[in-house]
């Protein structure tokens, strides 16, 4: 197979734009990690005019490559600095140029081209050296069919996914802000709650703690590393069955990352995620800066307590502006008043969301089995040892 050098296949745009809003704005941070697209922005920059991107385009993170986020864009926005947007020029088809950079090759090769230790940045000529297969349009479009196949599949679970997080989302607003709970009309209210429920600080219902980093100096930490270790970057409010990174038993034994069980509820304490949840359905472990929520009670309350911890995030928030960098730290958290249902019906309100979560379970774990199958395609067709 011939092949041409990225440079021949396309440029980075180097247009600027006013359009600068939630909805468009991409940074490294919105980036999802592993090609999992972009997710809205929380921060808007100070500056009058950022990089420009077009539909079409494709962005790349241009810190850590490790973290293979890139993106094929379906709009018009904005970016920062740290993203290069790859514009395909007219001698091939800009969701095969996304395919070809989404590949595996590709981030290894950017990965050992990149400058840096701690945070390793691309090298934007480096990456225009990339080799990219010299096919026919007609090639192209039909490996972009196999692929796009796959990730339409992905696009549709994860639309269905978040339907079932809104169904979710609903009946804890039914339930407990609204009380409209089963047998409400029945129901003896004392002090603005229902009876056998009651006030408390978040502390005398659930036990926090975090986590820590294995030091990156150490490779025995992480090579072959088979113990789940959660990140930050991670939660977005979203139910988690597997990690980027895993640590091994000599990590957890000399750092202070530590173990907590499945079912586990965690909150981004500080950094682009503050506030941002999830549940792990894994025994697993964290770094410092996620607070790890657990029953103090005999019953599982994940469901009552993430959909409760999310409608009083923004409180949460508000009251941990004021500090040289935002902070969400446990002490604050567990002084967190919120009101705790009575035991029947906190049962019987689990049960009723425990399918929503199943279902959304199998979704993500589908989903993990269509990326895998295209990422094995994918270099199969780039590199011509399987037709289409």
């Amino acid at each position: 197979m011939n092949y041409l050098r990225l440079s021949d296949c396309a440029i980075y745009r180097n247009e600027r734009t006013k359009k600068i809003d939630y909805e468009t704005y991409i940074t490294t941070e919105n980036m999802l990690p592993n090609r999992g697209g972009v997710i809205q922005t929380e921060v808007l920059p100070d500056s009058k005019t950022v990089s420009k991107y077009l539909p079409n385009d494709i962005l790349l993170s241009n810190i850590r490559p490790y973290f293979k986020k890139i993106w094929f864009s379906n709009r018009e926005g904005g970016c920062s600095n740290d993203v290069l947007v790859v514009k395909a020029k007219t001698n091939v088809i800009p969701q095969f140029l996304y395919y070809v950079l989404s590949d595996n090759n590709f981030f290894n090769y950017d990965n050992v081209t990149s400058k840096g230790t701690k945070m390793p940045r691309g090298t934007p000529n480096a990456i225009m050296k990339y080799l990219v297969p010299d096919i026919s349009k007609q090639q192209q479009k039909r490996i972009v069919s196999v692929l796009s196949a796959y990730d339409n599949l992905i696009e549709v679970n994860n639309k269905r996914i978040k339907v079932l997080e809104q169904m979710a989302e609903n009946l804890y607003k039914e339930w407990f802000v609204r009380f409209r709970f089963p047998g409400h009309e029945k129901a003896d209210f004392e002090n603005g709650i229902p009876k056998g429920g009651r006030r408390g600080r978040i502390s005398e219902f659930y036990t926090t703690s975090s986590g820590g980093t294995p030091s990156r100096e150490h490779d025995e930490y992480y090579d072959a590393g088979t113990i789940p270790w959660i990140k930050t970057s991670e939660l977005q409010d979203c139910l988690l069955i597997d990690t980027e990174e895993k640590i091994t038993e000599s990590a957890v034994k000399k750092s202070s990352a530590k173990f907590f069980p499945k079912n586990s509820v965690l909150m981004a304490m500080y950094g682009v995620n503050i506030g941002m949840l999830a549940y792990s359905t894994m025994d697993a472990t964290c770094n410092q800066a996620c607070c790890v929520f657990r029953d103090k009670g005999s019953i599982n309350t994940k469901h009552y307590l993430f959909q409760c911890l999310k409608s009083i995030r923004d409180y949460l928030l508000l009251i941990s502006f004021g500090a040289a960098q935002q902070n969400l730290s446990q002490d604050l958290i567990k002084r967190v008043r919120i009101v705790m249902p009575d035991e029947e019906t906190v049962i019987r309100f689990e049960q009723k969301i425990e399918p929503l979560y199943n279902e959304t379970e199998h979704l993500i774990k589908e989903n993990a089995c269509l990326v895998r199958q295209r990422d094995l395609l994918l270099p199969r067709l780039m590199s011509g040892k399987l037709e289409v």
